[in-house]
């Protein structure tokens, strides 16, 4: 068991309800242990050749790294965006007893 099979997953949601339900989906099909919603966030980005501000929720997904490539495949099943974010993060240290948590949540 290492901190490298650990993966912080970002991901971008229209609005809260849409967060719930990719939350939900993810963490029942054991895709992710967990997620964490972050309200309130102000996204700036270029669009099919537009400056674009959205509001946002930030869902902060907890995973491992035997699990990424099917989070983000069934992220992009469930995800109302063409392209949704799915930026995945390999932490320096997890504390020991949260990473067994995590990996046997995705297990």
């Amino acid at each position: 068991m290492s901190t490298t099979d650990a993966r912080v997953v970002l991901v971008t949601a229209p609005d809260q309800e849409a967060a719930e339900r990719l939350a939900r989906a993810l963490v029942e099909e054991r895709l992710a242990a967990c997620a964490n919603l972050v309200g309130g966030v102000t996204s700036i980005y270029c669009w099919e050749g537009a400056l674009r501000q959205d509001s946002e929720v930030l869902c902060v997904f907890k995973t491992s790294a035997a699990r990424l490539s099917a989070f983000e495949a069934r992220l992009n099943e469930l995800h109302p965006y063409d392209v949704p974010e799915c930026v995945a993060l390999t932490p320096d240290h997890v504390a020991a007893p949260y990473l067994a948590w995590l990996l046997a949540g995705t297990a």
